[in-house]
């Protein structure tokens, strides 16, 4: 892992992200993933996976493998399923922060039929994002963790969600073994008074997962779009309408350039 020291803003629009599409599947990925791939966007600071998912009721990913990587769902709408090899069985939700460490190896599913746990089965899709981050050595026990943080999003500020760096030990909802970053989630009322400050970090990704921003030094930045920041952060951020984003902030970087 290293730093880079220029510094740089990069806005990647929503409808510039490749896309897989099947019956049951809307995915949008901001990087390289699976049979796209593009070596000139395979990663953002630590960050390598940032898809925007919409899976069918009664479908979803069936039991797959995942190895040595730190896996944070954020719902956006409806709910997700997982299931692991570890014993793990949920349903995640919008305000529930959740991840999973595969280390030296987890199997899981995702499925958006939560029905089958609770009794009343529903017709909406299901809406999240998923991020992968690298932890910081490989081989680790493979773990999960969850816990609901509605109530500290309620109040539209900055909410440490899942973090490794230090700083944020005492404050963070769950853990996550990348000690170089933290994953924080606004939900922004839409107000002209109401402003975010992004963090002060060598990489930020910042993505609107729902609504209008209006970002200093950058502009307005719909739904669907992101910016990557490298040795720039601070800005402010203002909802131009109720509105959330998620923000990756990251102190090193994979590779050597």
């Amino acid at each position: 892992m290293s730093t880079l020291t220029t510094p740089h803003i990069d806005v990647h629009r929503a409808g510039d992200r490749m896309k897989t599409r099947v019956s049951w599947l809307d995915s949008k990925h901001s990087f390289s993933f699976g049979e796209h791939y593009d070596p000139d966007n395979t990663h953002h600071g630590l960050l390598l996976v940032n898809n925007e998912d919409v899976v069918s009721p009664g479908q979803g990913f069936d039991t797959h493998p995942h190895r040595d990587m730190e896996i944070v769902t954020w719902v956006l709408g409806g709910s997700l399923v997982h299931q692991d090899s570890l014993g793990h069985s949920g349903i995640i939700y919008p305000g529930l922060a959740q991840r999973m460490s595969a280390g030296t190896g987890i199997l899981h599913s995702e499925k958006n039929d939560s029905w089958r746990l609770d009794g009343a089965e529903h017709h909406e899709p299901v809406h999240f994002v998923q991020m992968w981050v690298v932890p910081d050595e490989p081989g680790l026990t493979p773990g999960y963790q969850q816990l609901e943080i509605d109530d500290a999003l309620a109040t539209g500020s900055l909410v440490t969600v899942a973090a490794g760096l230090p700083r944020y030990r005492d404050r963070t909802a769950i853990a996550i073994n990348s000690s170089h970053a933290a994953f924080h989630v606004a939900r922004m009322p839409g107000e002209a008074d109401h402003i975010i400050d992004l963090p002060d970090a060598p990489y930020l990704h910042v993505f609107v997962a729902r609504g209008e921003v209006e970002m200093e030094g950058v502009g307005t930045l719909d739904e669907g779009d992101a910016v990557r920041l490298t040795r720039t952060g601070g800005q402010r951020v203002i909802a131009r309408r109720p509105s959330e984003i998620l923000v990756w902030e990251m102190h090193a970087r994979l590779g050597a350039q």
